[in-house]
C-alpha cells in the first residue's frame, strides 16, 4: 500500500514540476519580448547564457575541474553551435509572432528529432511512427496555413530554431553516453556564451541598471524552468507527465492575452493539439519498443 502511495505522490510531484517548469519557461519568453523593444535579441541571448553560466560556477567549484573532463570537446562545440543557432532564431521569432503560435510550432521538435534519429542512427521507422509524423506535420500546416498570411518571417525563424535545436538534441543523445549531465550543462552554457557573444558584438549596447535586473530575472526564469522540467522527467513516468507539456500552449496564450493583447485563433489550438498528440504518441511508441 505504501509503495502505491509513494508512486502516486512521485507522479503528482512530477506533474507539478512539469506545470511549473513550463510556466517559468514561457514567463522567460515574456521577459525576452519585453526587453527586445530596448535591446537586440542577440544581446539578450548572450546575457541569458553568461548569467546562467555564472549560476553554475558554485557547482563547478564544489565538484572541481573533474566536471570539465571530456573526450569529445569537438562534439560539445558542435552541439553548442546548433543550440546557439536555435536560441538566436527562437528569440528572433519571439519578436515577430504571437507567443501561442510559437509555442505550438515548438511542439514539432520531437518530430524532427525522430526523423534525424532515423537518418543518423538508422533507427527503425514503423508505420505507426510514420503516421504520427504525418499527422504532426499536418498540424504545423494547419497553424501556418500557407496563403493565409500567417506564414511570415517569424514562422520561418521559428521552424529554423526548432530544426537547429533538434540537431542539438541528437548531439546530446550521443554525448550523454560518455559525459555526465553536469559536464554537458557546463560545456553547453560555455559554448552558448561564446557563440552568442559574436553576433551580440555587432548590435552591442550597454544595458541600463533596470535592464540588467530584467536580464538576471530572464536567466533565473530559464534556469529554474529547465531544472523543474528536467526533474519532472527524472522522477515520474514520462508517458504520464508528457501530456502536461501541452500547458506551454495554455501559458503562452494567457501571457499573450494579458501582456501583449494577442488572441490566438482556434487553428493555433487545433494544429498545436495535433502536433502535440502525434509527438506524444511517437514518444510512447518508442518507450514501448525499448
Amino acid at each position: 500500500m505504501n509503495s502505491k502511495v509513494t508512486i502516486i505522490s512521485t507522479n503528482l510531484r512530477g506533474i507539478l514540476y512539469m506545470l511549473l517548469g513550463t510556466f517559468f519557461l514561457i514567463a522567460m519568453t515574456v521577459v525576452v519580448r519585453h526587453l527586445s523593444s530596448e535591446l537586440h535579441t542577440f544581446e539578450i541571448a548572450f546575457f541569458r547564457n553568461i548569467i546562467g553560466l555564472s549560476m553554475l560556477l558554485p557547482i563547478l567549484m564544489k565538484r572541481g575541474f573533474v566536471s570539465l573532463k571530456t573526450n569529445n570537446i569537438g562534439g560539445m562545440a558542435l552541439r553548442g553551435i546548433f543550440h546557439a543557432g536555435g536560441m538566436l532564431f527562437y528569440f528572433l521569432a519571439l519578436t515577430l509572432m504571437p507567443l501561442a503560435e510559437l509555442a505550438s510550432l515548438s511542439f514539432t521538435s520531437p518530430l524532427f528529432i525522430t526523423l534525424l534519429a532515423v537518418l543518423i542512427f538508422h533507427e527503425r521507422l514503423g508505420p505507426r511512427r510514420i503516421m504520427g509524423l504525418i499527422l504532426g506535420f499536418i498540424g504545423a500546416i494547419i497553424i501556418l496555413r500557407p496563403g493565409s498570411g500567417v506564414l511570415g518571417l517569424g514562422a520561418v525563424y521559428a521552424m529554423i530554431a526548432v530544426f537547429s535545436w533538434s540537431i542539438a538534441v541528437i548531439f546530446i543523445k550521443h554525448l550523454s553516453k560518455d559525459n555526465s549531465t553536469v559536464t554537458m550543462t557546463i560545456y553547453a552554457l560555455f559554448f552558448l556564451t561564446l557563440f552568442t557573444f559574436v553576433p551580440a558584438l555587432y548590435v552591442w549596447q550597454w544595458p541600463s541598471i533596470e535592464q540588467y535586473c530584467w536580464l538576471v530575472l530572464l536567466a533565473a526564469l530559464g534556469t529554474i524552468g529547465q531544472l523543474l522540467f528536467t526533474q519532472s522527467m527524472k522522477i515520474a513516468d514520462v508517458s504520464l507527465i508528457m501530456p502536461f507539456d501541452f500547458s506551454r500552449l495554455i501559458w503562452a496564450s494567457l501571457f499573450g492575452i494579458f501582456f501583449f493583447s494577442e488572441h490566438p485563433s482556434v487553428w493555433t489550438f487545433v494544429g498545436g493539439g495535433l502536433i502535440f498528440a502525434s509527438a506524444t504518441y511517437i514518444a510512447y511508441r518508442e518507450r514501448l519498443v525499448k
